[in-house]
């Protein structure tokens, strides 16, 4: 989303809120529409909480391996935002909470996002993974590559 949109998003969302909760309200009246409200927050911290660790168990197990758990920590913030928007009172932030507690539409959201990223570490070289060579690859070029070894290196023969 574009940082224009920011804003207009800002107002936008609340008036949609007001606009459901009334037309809700109209409907089954203004206490069960209270009452579904702290039944979405229950049911989104719960939701938070169970996903969350597991979610938490298998980026344990990938960094175990000595992989990087790229996609968990996508879907790691995506569940930290849906369990915002769960326990933000409203409708439409509560589907929109609920959506993003489904693993096949996380894993979506993560290929969209996973073909637009571009990670740049602080010292400028650019990691990114292109056509043809594997997601373990880090392609160096040969000024960020050097065959000496150093002697106070932890891999070093000698320890």
């Amino acid at each position: 989303m574009p940082f224009s949109l920011i804003p207009f998003a800002l107002l936008i969302i609340p008036l949609l809120e007001i606009g459901v909760f009334i037309a809700v309200g109209s409907q089954i009246g203004v206490f069960p529409t209270l009452g579904m409200v702290v039944l979405t927050a229950i049911i989104g911290s719960i939701l938070l909480r169970v996903q969350g660790f597991g979610l938490m168990t298998r980026m344990r197990t990938e960094l175990d391996q000595g992989r990087m758990p790229g996609r968990d920590l996508v879907h790691g913030v995506m569940i930290l935002v849906a369990g915002i928007l769960l326990l933000t009172p409203g409708f439409v932030t509560d589907t929109l909470g609920f959506l993003l507690f489904v693993p096949p539409l996380r894993d979506a959201v993560w290929r969209f996002a996973r073909s637009r990223v571009h990670v740049v570490s602080a010292g400028g070289t650019r990691y990114e993974t292109r056509p043809g060579y594997d997601a373990n690859t880090i392609d160096l070029s040969e000024d960020e590559y050097s065959g000496e070894g150093s002697d106070d290196s932890p891999w070093s023969k000698d320890r």
